[in-house]
């Protein structure tokens, strides 16, 4: 009970045992982030449960309820792996959410714009890079599985979080993706990489982005990669109405995952309801 501190070298240990387990690169980042985050919050002292309890709380005034339960996820992820059990803490509960904030949600107008705006900046790289992630619905670290063997077969083998599964890749993205590489010289391999030919960073994707918001008229907030796989997702969902199928497309284990994904605007569900004709 005494003495509980962490130190690097446990970090360093924890992170090793998530190797161990095949937790993707991300994941482990996500997880030393989080643990990191607090470790800096503990000062070096004795970790107690009332530690815990007020590293919580803290989260709580500063962060979303999913932040929070996600941070709370690898602090408990570190004691289990340190056998600190009785230092866990219980996640927020968290009431499934009916529809979605309009200043979060991407739409296809928008979506629309931004790749627009991409072309005017003459950056054909980043608009094929928002319109892979859209039409495929993949994750952006998953932008290295679109290849030029891949694009030409129509179809990218994508391992991510220990699950394998194949993403289509349409006829007229193909058709664009395989002339912008022709134009960049890329005979094999990754098509979305720096001058010098590694992956093209997250970050810088990100920032890329967020550069076109004001040319595109698109809020900042609604700008990022992931809001074009949930693009993606409301998209097929609005035609195919089959949550399983779409878990399967975007790599999810569990469907509750993929509900978050498929969540209408206030806006739409205030359509249905009026639609409803109940007052009399």
């Amino acid at each position: 009970m005494k003495g509980r501190i962490l130190t690097a070298d446990i970090i360093d240990d924890f992170r090793k045992n998530l190797e161990l387990q095949e937790k993707s690169t991300a994941t482990i980042e996500k997880y030393i982030r989080d643990v990191k985050a607090f470790s800096l919050y503990a000062k070096s002292k004795a970790i107690t449960k009332e530690t815990v309890i007020a590293y919580k709380n803290h989260l709580q005034e500063n962060y979303a309820v999913r932040s929070v339960n996600s941070m709370l996820a690898s602090i408990n992820s570190l004691f289990a792996f340190l056998n600190w059990f009785d230092l866990r803490v219980k996640s927020l509960k968290l009431q499934q959410q009916v529809f979605c904030s309009e200043e979060k949600e991407l739409t296809r107008a928008e979506y629309k714009r931004l790749c627009q705006a991409a072309k005017q900046k003459k950056n054909e790289r980043l608009n094929l890079i928002i319109q892979t992630i859209c039409a495929t619905g993949i994750r952006v670290s998953e932008l290295q599985y679109i290849t030029i063997e891949a694009v030409k077969c129509g179809e990218a083998i994508v391992n991510c979080k220990a699950k394998t599964r194949s993403v289509f890749i349409v006829k007229e993205l193909k058709q664009k993706l395989l002339r912008y590489a022709a134009e960049q010289g890329i005979k094999n391999g990754m098509i979305f990489v720096t001058k010098s030919g590694k992956p093209i960073n997250r970050t810088n994707i990100w920032r890329e982005m967020k550069a076109l918001c004001k040319d595109a008229n698109v809020n900042p907030q609604k700008v990022f990669p992931h809001n074009l796989r949930h693009l993606f997702a409301r998209t097929f969902y609005g035609i195919e109405k089959d949550i399983a199928k779409l878990a399967d497309i975007l790599g999810h284990s569990s469907i509750n995952t993929t509900r978050i994904y498929i969540i209408s605007t206030g806006t739409e569900h205030r359509k249905r309801m009026e639609n409803m004709h109940l007052i009399i």
